[in-house]
């Protein structure tokens, strides 16, 4: 896993692009993980999980911004009470 500072993505965000496996992005001033990124190919992470985690998640057919609008939808009806 690659670890990577604030100040390394400014001077150069072409990181991502070749991005190949996992990344930290770290503040480390403070010490802490801010991000974590994973590259945008098919590689499964529940795969990659340990045994007693792997079996917890469920896969999904559904894509990224179906789930992310589903997300902000049930955010939104905790946050504001919305029915729709």
């Amino acid at each position: 896993m690659l670890s990577i500072g604030i100040g390394e993505i400014q001077k150069n965000s072409s990181v991502f692009s070749n991005l190949t496996e996992a990344m930290q992005i770290i503040d480390k001033r403070k010490k802490r993980v801010l991000a974590m990124v994973y590259p945008l190919e098919n590689i499964s992470v529940i795969d990659k999980l340990a045994g007693k985690y792997q079996k917890r998640l469920k896969t999904t057919e559904m894509d990224f911004h179906t789930i992310k609008s589903m997300a902000i939808q049930e955010a939104m009806k905790e946050k504001y009470g919305l029915t729709s």
